[in-house]
C-alpha cells in the first residue's frame, strides 16, 4: 500500500512539472509571437516613413522646378502684355499713312511726302526696339498659310499663286521670341471660277475616259 501511494504521489509530481514544463513554453511562445509582431510593425513604421520622405521629396523636386519654370517665363515673357499693347503703335502709325495716301487734297504733294517719310522712320525705329528685346514681326506674304501664326480673313481670286498662298498682309503678326504674341491678319489666294471649272472639266473628261 505505502508503495502504491508513494508512486502515486510520484506521478502526480511528474503530472504538475509537465503542466508547468507546458505552461512555461506556451508563455514563451506567446513572448517570441509578441516579439515578432513588435519587430513585423516596426518594420512596416519604418517602411512607411521611407515611403513618406521619398514621396516628400518628390513632391519638394517638383515644386522646385515648377518654380524655376515659373521664374524662367516671368523673365523671358515678364513684358508680354505690355508688348502686344504696345503693338497698337505699329497698327495706328499704319492707319495713319493710309489715310493721308487716300486723302485727295494730299496727293502728290510735297508735304505728304515728307509726313510719310518721317512716319516710316518711325515705324522702322519702333520695329527695331522691339527686335531688340526679341521682338520680331512674322512674314507673311508669298508665305503658304500656318494656323499657327496666320489668321486668313479672305481669299482673293489668283491664278498665278497656289491655293492657300498669302497674297496680302491685312495686319502684321509678332512673335517674343518662340510665342506667339498676335497672328498675322492675311489674305490668301484662290482659284478664278473659271479656272476651277476648266480644272473640273478636264477631271471628267480623264474619268471618262
Amino acid at each position: 500500500m505505502e508503495k502504491e501511494q508513494n508512486l502515486n504521489e510520484e506521478n502526480k509530481d511528474k503530472s504538475l512539472e509537465n503542466e508547468n514544463y507546458s505552461e512555461e513554453n506556451s508563455g514563451n511562445d506567446v513572448e517570441n509571437k509578441s516579439k515578432q509582431e513588435k519587430e513585423i510593425s516596426l518594420e512596416d513604421k519604418i517602411k512607411n516613413l521611407e515611403d513618406k520622405i521619398t514621396r516628400t521629396f518628390a513632391e519638394m523636386e517638383n515644386q522646385r522646378r515648377r518654380f524655376q519654370k515659373e521664374k524662367e517665363d516671368a523673365f523671358e515673357y515678364g513684358g508680354y502684355t505690355f508688348a502686344k499693347e504696345a503693338l497698337n503703335l505699329i497698327d495706328n502709325l499704319e492707319r495713319s499713312k493710309q489715310v493721308m495716301e487716300n486723302d485727295e487734297t494730299l496727293k502728290n504733294s510735297e508735304a505728304l511726302k515728307k509726313i510719310l517719310d518721317h512716319l516710316s522712320i518711325i515705324n522702322k525705329d519702333l520695329i527695331s526696339i522691339f527686335s531688340k528685346n526679341n521682338i520680331n514681326p512674322i512674314e507673311s506674304i508669298n508665305k503658304k498659310l500656318d494656323p499657327n501664326i496666320h489668321q486668313a480673313m479672305m481669299e482673293i481670286e489668283d491664278d498665278q499663286k497656289e491655293p492657300g498662298t498669302i497674297v496680302q498682309e491685312i495686319q502684321k503678326g509678332f512673335m517674343i521670341k518662340e510665342r506667339l504674341l498676335r497672328p498675322a491678319l492675311v489674305a490668301v489666294s484662290k482659284k478664278s471660277e473659271t479656272d476651277s471649272k476648266k480644272t473640273n472639266e478636264n477631271k471628267e473628261k480623264i474619268d471618262d475616259k
